[in-house]
């Protein structure tokens, strides 16, 4: 299931990434590593406000449907 269809309150587990490379290393410097849980704590029309590691991060919905949970 992508990230982008999460729902708030939601908490799942990063399983893998699509896109180019360097997207792919941009998440992971956020802290998108897999087997690492995620939870959405808020969301507009725009994007996600996400909980990863204890950070809140905020994504636009293109890039969260190229991150794959679990």
């Amino acid at each position: 299931m992508a990230l982008a269809m999460m729902k708030i309150g939601e908490t799942r587990v990063l399983q893998d990434f699509h896109g180019r490379e360097e997207t792919r290393r941009h998440l992971q410097d956020m802290g998108f590593i897999k087997g690492e849980k995620v939870q959405v704590v808020g969301e507009n029309l725009s994007g996600l406000i996400l909980v990863v590691k204890g950070v809140r991060v905020a994504l636009n919905r293109g890039l969260a449907a190229q991150i794959m949970v679990a």
